[in-house]
């Protein structure tokens, strides 16, 4: 047995046996290199109630070559991408180092939904929402963590099951529907609508600072 597959196969014990942590790690397709972590949401926080899945893929010359993470659950934060999971985190690069393990990544994880960096962002138009609205940012976290991560959301009511279907395009996108709806009533597709101001970042204070003619101008193109 070669000294990476042995660390790991020690890492995924130690875990197993960790009761307190709620930190899970099992193989994918039965490939000791190609992994999967889950933990919970972190309390206070809004991907609290959530469950969370990470894919990790072990390189040849782990541990001294960090591991490659990417989140599987779609999840609302500036250092992760909403499209793809991919994941600023500095000791997934030049602050890796051999000491760390499996578990103690996935809590580093953990925290950072507890602690965006929206100065490092992973995700620019989730970081712009960020900073110019904490609250708004919260809602539309809270609300993704309902419909992708199983959470309790704003009302208690569980997601995931059957929420897919029926989620609410406008709170996805972390916007007002009195916006949305101005501007779709100018005759324009509502999805258009929902995209343009996403990206224009019409939330909180900036909406003041965004005239109409400009929504408009970009709706048209």
């Amino acid at each position: 047995m070669d000294a990476r597959l042995r660390r790991v196969n020690k890492e995924i014990a130690d875990c197993k046996n960790d009761k307190t942590s709620q930190i899970k790690i099992e193989l994918i397709d039965e490939n000791p290199f190609h992994l999967k972590g889950s933990f919970p949401g972190p309390q206070d926080t809004p991907y609290e109630g959530g469950h969370f899945e990470v894919d990790i893929v072990i390189p040849e010359s782990y541990p001294f070559q960090p591991v490659k993470m990417k989140f599987i659950t779609k999840v609302y934060h500036p250092n992760v991408s909403s499209a793809s999971g991919a994941i600023c985190l500095d000791i997934l690069k030049d602050a890796w180092s051999p000491v760390l393990t499996l578990k103690s990544t996935l809590i580093s994880l953990q925290s950072l939904l507890c602690s965006p960096e929206p100065s490092d962002p992973q995700d620019a138009e989730v970081a712009k929402h960020y900073m110019t609205s904490k609250s708004s940012f919260e809602d539309t976290a809270t609300y993704w963590t309902q419909i992708y991560a199983g959470g309790p959301g704003p009302k208690g009511k569980a997601g995931k099951g059957g929420g897919l279907n029926g989620k609410d395009e406008v709170a996805m996108a972390g916007l007002e529907r009195a916006h949305v709806d101005r501007f779709e009533a100018l005759g324009f597709p509502r999805n258009n609508v929902i995209d343009t101001l996403r990206r224009l970042n019409y939330r909180g204070a900036n909406v003041a600072q965004i005239p109409d003619d400009r929504v408009v101008e970009e709706l048209l193109k």
